[in-house]
């Protein structure tokens, strides 16, 4: 039993690598924003170094966050379109483990690449290098954190005309806490080179969303269809 759950799971990652391969130009779209967007700010602000090392935690968290909104309106968009979701609902495979899979693979296609990005991004914005591991371990967990928020969203404003709006209205307030904890990491890191809490706090957020996230997407898939 437990090797058949495996194999579908594995299978359902295989599939959804697929389909994100065959669409390679929506992946760039928010790495394309996240480069351009932190790299126009010290043209903005001026060659300060010191003025931006100060904004860079925020900035570039900030700048993050609204980089992952723009894959998340597709994230089962196409299967709810050509009936690939209908069929999965369906099908005896835990439909648990099949949303736990989307959710990966759209985390390593978006967040994790945002994730190492980071750095470069920070080096722009003239951050020191006692942030750049902090940068990147917040986000990280962060990235992770928005994914499985963002899924619920997704899942919620599925058969809805114009979703993006909507979509964002209920995931960004979701999304703050994320925010202030993962610059807060970057931040304290700097000036006290203690941010173990911070990290502490998002681990909590990105296990619990583990467990939780995928049950209420499951509901609101459920509610798609009917």
């Amino acid at each position: 039993m437990q090797q058949s759950l495996l194999q579908g799971f594995i299978s359902h990652l295989q599939r959804d690598f697929r389909v994100v391969a065959r669409h390679k130009l929506d992946l760039l779209n928010p790495l394309v924003f996240f480069t351009l967007a932190v790299s126009l700010i010290p043209l903005g602000l001026g060659p300060d170094k010191k003025a931006l090392a100060l904004l860079a935690p925020g900035i570039v968290w900030i700048m993050a966050l609204l980089a992952s909104l723009l894959s998340l309106e597709a994230l089962f968009r196409s299967d709810y379109e050509d009936g690939s979701l209908e069929q999965i609902l369906i099908s005896p495979q835990p439909l648990y483990f099949v949303v736990l899979a989307k959710l990966l693979v759209h985390w390593c296609a978006t967040g994790l690449p945002l994730t190492l990005m980071s750095p470069l991004l920070g080096m722009l914005m003239s951050l020191p290098e006692e942030g750049y591991l902090p940068l990147m371990s917040s986000l990280l967990l962060g990235t992770l954190s928005m994914t499985l928020i963002g899924g619920i969203g997704a899942a919620l404003t599925l058969s809805a005309r114009r979703s993006g709006l909507l979509l964002s209205l209920i995931v960004v307030p979701l999304y703050i806490p994320l925010l202030i904890f993962g610059a807060s990491a970057v931040q304290t890191a700097i000036d006290f080179s203690q941010y173990q809490m911070q990290l502490a706090v998002l681990g909590a957020m990105a296990a619990l969303g583990s467990l939780a996230a995928p049950f209420a997407i499951m509901g609101a898939l459920k509610i798609s269809q009917e």
